[in-house]
C-alpha cells in the first residue's frame, strides 16, 4: 500500500499543474471571480464536458461569453434566457431548451438558497445530486433532465457514476490552489467521490484498485473507498493521477 501511495502521489504532482487548466473545462469557472458566477459556470461547464475537448471549449466559450455576455449570475436571475430559440444548438445534444431548463432551475435555487452549496451540505454527494435534480425538476414541470445523471438505480439498472457532477464538486470543494478552485466552505473534500470515466477506470483496474467491470455508482464507491485508505482527508486528489495517467497511456509497469 505504501508503494502504491508513493506512486500515485508522484503522479498527482506530475498532472496536478496549472498548465492543465487552459485546455480543460475547469478553465471556464477559473475565468470568473464572483462566487455565484463560478458556481453557475462550473455546473454548466460540467454538463457539456463530454466529447471532443476542443469542441467542449468552443461550446463553452459560446455559452458563457456570446450567450451569457460574461455575466452568468445576472443573466440567470434576469431571465434573459427566456428569449432563446429552443432549437438553438449549444453543444452536441445540449440545446437551448436544455440550457433554459437549467437556468430556470438555477434562478429558483439562487432565489431560495443564494448558492448551490446548501444542496450538498450535511449529506452524501449522491444525496446532494438528488437534491440538485429535484430542485431543477421542481420548476420545470416535474421533468428530470437527461443532462444531469441520476445517482439512483431504476428498473434494475445500475445507478450512474455521475462523473461530470462529481468533477464539478471536485472543482468547487478542493482547495489546493492549483487546478481546483475550492470556494465552498461547508463541504469537506473528504466527502467527495472520484469522478470515474474510461481513463480513470482503466488505470484503477490496472492498479488493482477496483474489481468491477462496469463504470457505475458502485464502482465509484469501491474506488473512492480504496483512495480514502491512502488519503482519508482528500481521496479525490488522486483523480489527477488516475485520469492523467490514463489519458496519457501510462502503463505503471514499475508499480
Amino acid at each position: 500500500m505504501k508503494q502504491l501511495k508513493a506512486l500515485l502521489d508522484e503522479k498527482v504532482l506530475q498532472y496536478n499543474r496549472k498548465e492543465f487548466i487552459i485546455d480543460d473545462p475547469v478553465s471556464f469557472p477559473h475565468s470568473f471571480s464572483k462566487r455565484e458566477d463560478i458556481e453557475i459556470v462550473a455546473l454548466l461547464a460540467s454538463v457539456i464536458a463530454w466529447g471532443n475537448r476542443k469542441m467542449i471549449l468552443r461550446s463553452g466559450n459560446r455559452m458563457f461569453h456570446d450567450i451569457m455576455g460574461s455575466r452568468p449570475y445576472e443573466y440567470v436571475l434576469g431571465g434573459e434566457w427566456e428569449s432563446l430559440d429552443d432549437r438553438l444548438n449549444i453543444h452536441r445534444t445540449f440545446f437551448a431548451s436544455d440550457f433554459k431548463y437549467i437556468c430556470r432551475g438555477l434562478r429558483s435555487i439562487y432565489t431560495k438558497y443564494g448558492s448551490m452549496e446548501p444542496l450538498f451540505t450535511g449529506c452524501t454527494m449522491w444525496e446532494g445530486i438528488e437534491r440538485l435534480r429535484d430542485e431543477l425538476a421542481s420548476v420545470n414541470g416535474g421533468i428530470y433532465t437527461r443532462h444531469i445523471s441520476n445517482p439512483v438505480p431504476l428498473k434494475g439498472k445500475p445507478a450512474s457514476a455521475c462523473k461530470r457532477i462529481h468533477m464539478m464538486l471536485r472543482w468547487l470543494c478542493r482547495k489546493d490552489g492549483i487546478v481546483d478552485i475550492g470556494i465552498w466552505q461547508n463541504v469537506s473534500p473528504s466527502m467527495l467521490m472520484i469522478p470515474v470515466d474510461v481513463h480513470v477506470a482503466r488505470t484503477a483496474r490496472e492498479l488493482g484498485l477496483v474489481s468491477r467491470k462496469q463504470n457505475d455508482r458502485r464502482t465509484v464507491e469501491e474506488l473512492t473507498a480504496r483512495l480514502r485508505e491512502l488519503s482519508p482527508e482528500d481521496p479525490v486528489r488522486y483523480d489527477f493521477a488516475l485520469f492523467g495517467a490514463g489519458e496519457a497511456g501510462d502503463t505503471f509497469n514499475d508499480k
